[in-house]
């Protein structure tokens, strides 16, 4: 059964207007008609206060708000407008240490530039086909942040400091 993209609601969030472009071209392209904006983490979440969104697409660097920060707020602050929402990242910076920090964020996917109409669809496809359940922890709310299935494995907890969550 083939994605109804034209149903989607999809907010982009980034300060390059350039890219913004890029990725609603992308978006109209593969039959999304409903894309809003943001330029920053801070306008992003006063947009999901009026609009309903199913996605969001957004830039790690970004001021005054960028990114990470946003998504910290969106996943654990307490007038958080939709904690559960899908988050793609987008960046150019995707240094491991960059990719951790988002995925410790609370992200969905994360997609490096140059961006691709394929590696776009591909991380739509994943929010929407293959969602990851959310956990809670002490130190962190979010899609659960293990990808891999460990066929050897016979507990309930990959981890000594599991039991916490």
């Amino acid at each position: 059964m083939a994605l109804r993209f034209d149903l989607l609601k999809i907010l982009l969030v980034d300060d390059n207007q350039h890219m913004r472009m890029l990725l609603t071209e992308i978006l109209r392209a593969i039959g999304v008609k409903h894309v809003s904006e943001a330029l920053d983490g801070a306008e992003a979440l006063q947009v999901l206060r009026e609009r309903e969104i199913d996605i969001v697409i957004t830039d790690l660097t970004m001021g005054p708000l960028d990114g990470i920060d946003f998504v910290r707020l969106l996943r654990n602050s307490p007038d958080s407008p939709n904690p559960f929402l899908p988050v793609v990242m987008v960046t150019g910076h995707s240094t491991q240490r960059r990719v951790r920090d988002a995925r410790d964020a609370g992200v969905n996917e994360f997609l490096a530039k140059p961006v691709t109409a394929g590696g776009l669809i591909h991380r739509l496809t994943l929010v929407i086909e293959q969602p990851r359940p959310f956990v809670r922890c002490p130190d962190y709310f979010g899609p659960e942040r293990r990808r891999r299935a460990e066929p050897g494995f016979e507990g309930p907890w990959r981890r000594a400091g599991d039991a916490a969550c």
